[in-house]
């Protein structure tokens, strides 16, 4: 039965972006399945109006990073299935964080059960310059 959460993004403690609503399958899902969910939802409503400003956990190409999201050079329909490989691979080379209820999930396939009201956090890591 599908469920919907809560997410939100964090880039530094305390700066997080607004809370988004995302549609899962089920309950007792994966982190794959929860990127992919994700991933896919927010493209879609990219797609739908092709806005300037794409704001979504990874960077599409042919786009520049702004402040609160990613602005883009030409407007364009996005490929969600390209989205998610990316994210997918940001997730196994730790480019961000996936906590939910307060447990860092560690791997793509891992087991995790959501509630109506869990409380999930993509916390995107920056690297350091110079070091």
């Amino acid at each position: 039965m599908p469920l919907t959460v809560r997410i939100r993004d964090e880039v530094i403690p305390g700066q997080t972006s607004p809370t988004e609503s995302v549609v899962v399958p089920h309950a007792t899902t994966t982190a794959r399945e929860l990127i992919r969910s994700r991933v896919q939802q927010e493209v879609e409503r990219h797609n739908q109006s092709l806005p300037e400003v794409f704001c979504g956990l990874v960077q599409p190409e042919e786009s520049e990073r702004i402040l609160n999201g990613f602005r883009m050079k030409v407007r364009r329909p996005l490929d969600w299935n390209r989205q998610f490989e990316k994210a997918c691979a940001g997730f196994q080379r730790n480019g961000f964080l996936l906590i939910v209820d307060g447990s860092q999930i560690a791997e793509l396939d891992e087991p995790i059960l959501l509630r109506s009201d869990s409380e999930v956090q993509f916390v995107k890591l920056v690297p350091l310059i110079g070091g």
